[in-house]
């Protein structure tokens, strides 16, 4: 396969903990080739869609610590998408208007033969926080509105509710409303813009203490160990950007009732990869853009998910 991935540039990467260049390597220790393509390098030429992508190879026994991990494989070559046996689209939030936009043209590119996952359409269409609002029974109360009077209502009701940006990454912008928070009105303000951006409020899970799980869905199916991401003391996120300690664990009965429901039901719509954000019994993010996490389970566990993921890859590609 030459596989073509769409990702952050090279040198901001964090090769020896990042998801992406693990894919990379299990790909390149199959006998892949791999190209990479920013988004800006994406475009449309005549009505066919098309990539200013870069063949890379990876360093035999780099630090991956350092930057010298990968060198080029020639000159960037302007090709069409479907040109390639997979793409794969690796690139971090934010999910703003330029994100969108690129999840269009993959979705052109799929009518036009590529293959592409998680595929354009199917991006767009499972706003990682909003997606959890079609799987309600596996859900604690939640609200997504603007409305402060009825964020306000929604607190006193449960009196303890986390509330958080709809387009936040990495535990940005979240708050922990506890009854007696004396300053309500002015996070709600703050993070509404006084009425103008839809947030979500959700019942606080009071066993985020023992760690926001990361289950991964690889076609579709759970991976045998979940990642616990532990709160620091004093914290309420669990998110390893914001301080947050992973320890691989076995799923849960409960973890793998909701995987069996969601699973079948995400792949079937162009999902190949997919990470499921557990607190306790509830599912509060389904994350689709740049699910991470390999890296950690691997080393913990001797499971080696992103072998498991270039199996499933060769698999959707028809190999």
């Amino acid at each position: 396969m030459h596989v073509l991935f769409i990702i952050d540039p090279l040198p901001s990467l964090k090769a020896y903990k990042d998801t992406s260049v693990a894919m990379m390597r299990a790909l390149a220790a199959r006998g892949h080739t791999i190209s990479v393509a920013y988004q800006g390098g994406l475009y449309i030429d005549e009505g066919v869609v098309m990539a200013e992508a870069m063949g890379i190879d990876l360093v035999q026994g780099a630090d991956l610590h350092e930057h010298a991990w990968w060198r080029p494989r020639g000159n960037v070559q302007e090709t069409r998408l479907s040109e390639f046996s997979a793409v794969l689209m690796r690139k971090d939030p934010p999910f703003d208007m330029e994100y969108v936009y690129a999840t269009h043209l993959l979705e052109y590119a799929e009518a036009q033969g590529a293959r592409v996952f998680n595929s354009g359409a199917a991006l767009r269409n499972h706003p990682e926080k909003l997606a959890i609002t079609e799987f309600a029974e596996f859900t604690a109360p939640t609200l997504v509105t603007r409305n402060v009077v009825r964020l306000r209502a929604f607190h006193a009701k449960h009196r303890d509710v986390v509330v958080k940006p709809l387009d936040g990454m990495g535990g940005t912008g979240i708050f922990r409303l506890q009854p007696d928070e004396h300053n309500l009105s002015s996070i709600l303000e703050m993070l509404t813009g006084f009425g103008t951006r839809t947030i979500m409020a959700q019942r606080y899970i009071p066993e985020i203490t023992d760690g926001d799980k990361r289950l991964l869905l690889i076609a579709g199916q759970p991976v045998p160990y979940v990642l616990a991401r532990i709160p620091l003391a004093g914290e309420t996120r669990g998110n390893l950007a914001a301080g947050g300690r992973g320890v691989a664990r076995e799923p849960t009965a409960r973890d793998l009732e909701i995987a069996q429901a969601i699973g079948p039901k995400l792949v079937g719509r162009g999902l190949l990869l997919v990470g499921l954000d557990i607190i306790g019994d509830y599912v509060t993010e389904v994350n689709v853009t740049s699910p991470t996490c390999f890296v950690e389970i691997t080393e913990q566990t001797g499971y080696d998910v992103a072998a498991h993921f270039a199996a499933a890859l060769e698999h959707a590609v028809g190999l």
